[in-house]
Order: C-alpha cells, then structure tokens, then sequence
C-alpha cells in the first residue's frame, strides 16, 4: 500500500489529538454514598422464606399415626390399587 501526500502533517495532527492537557485540580469533588433500597415485595419474600425455614418437611403426626396403624398390622394395600396410583401418577405428568 502507498501513502501519498503530507505525511509529515498528517503525523503532527494525530500528536495532537493523543497529547494530553493537565488535568485540574479534582479535590473539589465530593464522591457520592451509595443507597441500597429494598422493594417491598423483596422484604415480603424474605418474610415468607424465613417463616418457610421453619416449616417442617413432613408432619411428625401423620408419620406416627401411618407407623401405628402399619405396625399393628392394619395396613392392607392391593397391588392392584399400587398399579392404579402409579398409572394415574404417569398419566397425569404427560398431560
């Protein structure tokens, strides 16, 4: 590639643009706070989260009461109702 015309000039015009002019004084600049706000609908959300830590995952009391009755002997299920849940349980999760 040949560069013609006024090289010389064309180099003293991009020296200009890449000096760089004192910078005055920036002591008179007060940096700014940062505020952090929460919308109400977080702090509502923490709420819930917080109350829902205290939820157990399972009641204790239907665990003690289906032990009772399983351990007693009076737990009787048929492998025909199983099969029925577990269809019914398929068929609902591809609808």
């Amino acid at each position: 590639m040949k560069i013609s015309g006024d090289i010389y000039n064309v180099a003293k015009v991009y020296n200009k643009q890449k000096s760089i002019e004192n910078i005055g004084k920036t002591s008179s600049i007060t940096p700014k706070k940062d505020v952090v706000s929460i919308s109400n609908n977080a702090k509502d959300y923490q709420t819930v989260s917080k109350a829902l830590k205290d939820v157990p995952d399972f009641r204790q009391s239907k665990v003690d009461e289906f032990a009772d009755v399983y351990s007693s002997g009076g737990y009787d299920v048929s492998g025909k109702e199983i099969v029925e849940k577990i269809g019914k349980a398929i068929l609902d999760e591809k609808a």
